[in-house]
C-alpha cells in the first residue's frame, strides 16, 4: 500500500542491493517471482496522504521492468 504520490521525477537513482544482498528477497520472490531483483534509491518530491509535500529519498525494488515502490 502506497501512502504517498510521486509528484516529480525520481532523480539521482542508484542501485543499493542486488539479488541475495536484498534483505527481503525471499518474500519478494515468493510474491512476485524469481527474476533478477535489485533495490534502488533516488530522490523525488512526494505528497503524503494528508496533503503534506516533502522532498524525500525513496526506495523501491525492480526486476525486468516491474517496479515495486
Amino acid at each position: 500500500m502506497t501512502e504517498f504520490d510521486l509528484i516529480s521525477e525520481i532523480t539521482d537513482i542508484e542501485t543499493i542491493a542486488v539479488g541475495s544482498d536484498i534483505r527481503e528477497i525471499d518474500r519478494i520472490r515468493r510474491q512476485f517471482g524469481s527474476d533478477r531483483w535489485r533495490k534502488l534509491k533516488g530522490f523525488a518530491t512526494i505528497q503524503l496522504f494528508n496533503g503534506v509535500v516533502w522532498f524525500a529519498e525513496v526506495h523501491w525494488y525492480e526486476a525486468h521492468g516491474l517496479a515495486l515502490i
